[in-house]
């Protein structure tokens, strides 16, 4: 299946740290965290984004460059500058163990393994820890490295650790206890260092518990100082040290420096940020571009997607987190609710069909054209031809079937034909007609929320709603420095054009 292109609007900005983000994540108990070059990590709710009562942890002593949640977020992991990697409990606030490499050296990353058992933190020693969380203790360190780590993870299965390091190399080590050769396998990664290094949390996961058995097959995704973002194909035989790490494909698009990529929780996407000032999305799968999101000021240090992978959050040297809501653009433009919020297509099988008297009274109505136009309004214009072919009018739209779909207008594919029906148990919420009313119906998004009319040219203001630009330049110029919205005050009088969402208006008003 073929994903569309996704739409990010700007949902709220966090401006507490007084210097460099370096780290954000969310956990499944709807907490963000966020750390920074100003010695602290801060928690939130993700409810309201408003700081919880035991946030900010202070315990670094120096700045924090990583932070990541436990898997079933009960703890939280930071790492920083002071070599330090503390443990901390996400609901009280307080320390739960530190660790410290030998060296205690900086340590720059730490993961938790997926099962809650382990931790793995590398950094300026050029060595890997693992670590049992449960005791605290020093299962192994990994040896190799002749860069600084930079980045670090678990496959899925907990059996093996990939590092990569400011020398570009990729290396896979054995994370299993007491083994004896851990180094088992060395590759090129990226021509100038690896900065990250992260494994899709679904690709490839047996559903059966416990070790693997025969081939296990995961995804990577790393990212480096040149430029790119590569896929991988880790392949490892249960029961042997034999593992292969293979080059599947190369994402381009950034101009800078990839500083951080991340999966989506369900695996259908995959974000990196950049020195660039952006944060692209991309489809894991097919190597699809599907959205650029514009907004900070300065570099992308990182970003992580919510675990309902409705929101993706970023950080940067601007001393902001901005959290962006994603929705795919034919979800917007049709208001149609979709089940993970960003695949159009994943809709359920039994569609209700069940239409009101005045539904069908103004479906009844359309032509041909408007039929077709309407195939193409829901984005499967490629049966428009077989539409006008058959004669499709509104009369005949309400009595199509699954079946009539199908083997009459040649639409085979299930989710095209549930998408059709369920559009149309929709068509009183978005009537398409050829003298469309543009005073009714309208999504609100498209609205101003001051001025009430659609936007010509919205824009992005620090408050994180989107404005017609007129409007919210001739509010500032009055002199009211607090948001129409929140009556919050504005911490910054730049706009940043909402190109997506004009893109999307456009389309709505010439179909």
């Amino acid at each position: 299946m073929e994903a569309p292109s996704i739409i990010a609007s700007l949902y709220h900005t966090i401006s507490s740290h007084t210097s460099d983000v370096n780290g954000v994540c969310f956990s499944k108990t709807k907490i963000l965290a966020t750390c920074s070059g100003d010695k602290t990590v801060r928690l939130w709710d993700t409810d309201d984004y408003s700081e919880l009562p035991c946030s900010p942890l202070c315990g670094h002593t120096y700045y924090v460059h990583c932070c990541t949640f436990s898997p079933f977020g009960t703890l939280l992991a930071s790492c920083s500058t002071d070599g330090k990697v503390i443990i901390w409990d996400t609901k009280t606030g307080k320390k739960k163990g530190v660790l410290q490499h030998d060296s205690k050296s900086p340590i720059r990353v730490c993961r938790f393994s997926p099962n809650s058992q382990m931790l793995v933190s590398g950094g300026d020693d050029n060595n890997i820890c693992l670590w049992d969380i449960t005791t605290e203790t020093l299962i192994n360190t990994f040896r190799g490295h002749e860069g600084t780590v930079f980045g670090c993870d678990f496959t899925p299965d907990c059996q093996h650790v990939v590092s990569g390091s400011s020398d570009g190399d990729l290396q896979v080590w054995d994370a299993r206890y007491g083994h004896g050769k851990a180094l088992l396998l060395e590759l090129e990664g990226h021509d100038l260092g690896v900065t990250y290094c992260d494994f899709s949390p679904t690709f490839g996961v047996s559903e059966q518990p416990g070790p693997p058995t025969g081939t296990s097959r995961f995804l990577l995704a790393s990212c480096g100082q040149d430029d790119v973002v590569k896929l991988w194909d880790f392949t490892s035989i249960a029961g042997t040290t034999s593992v292969m790490l293979k080059e599947r494909q190369v994402l381009r698009g950034h101009t800078g420096t990839v500083m951080q990529c991340k999966f989506s929780l369900n695996g259908k996407l995959l974000a990196s940020g950049s020195i660039d000032k952006t944060v692209r999305l991309w489809d894991p799968l097919t190597g699809a571009a599907l959205h650029v999101i514009e907004g900070h000021k300065r570099y992308v240090t990182c970003c992580a997607f919510s675990s309902d992978g409705q929101y993706i959050a970023s950080g940067s040297n601007d001393k902001t987190v901005m959290v962006w809501k994603l929705q795919s653009e034919q979800q917007l433009f049709t208001a149609l609710e979709t089940k993970d919020g960003l695949y159009i297509e994943d809709v359920p099988q039994t569609v209700d069909i069940d239409m009101s008297s005045q539904i069908k009274s103004e479906a009844e109505k359309w032509t041909v054209d408007d039929v077709c136009k309407w195939i193409e309004e829901i984005g499967l214009d490629q049966y428009k031809d077989n539409f006008r072919k058959h004669d499709i009018d509104g009369q005949e739209l309400l009595t199509l079937t699954q079946e009539s779909l199908m083997t009459g207008l040649g639409v085979d594919s299930l989710g095209h034909r549930n998408k059709i029906l369920r559009c149309r148990s929709r068509l009183l919420e978005h009537p398409i007609v050829q003298q469309r009313d543009q005073d009714a119906g309208v999504p609100d998004e498209f609205l101003c929320p001051i001025t009430r009319e659609i936007m010509k040219d919205p824009v992005i203001c620090s408050d994180g709603y989107t404005y017609e630009r007129a409007a919210i330049t001739s509010w500032i110029q009055k002199g009211k420095d607090r948001s129409p919205m929140t009556n919050a005050v504005l911490v910054s009088k730049d706009l940043t054009p909402n190109r997506s969402l004009k893109m999307i208006i456009q389309r709505y008003l010439n179909p």
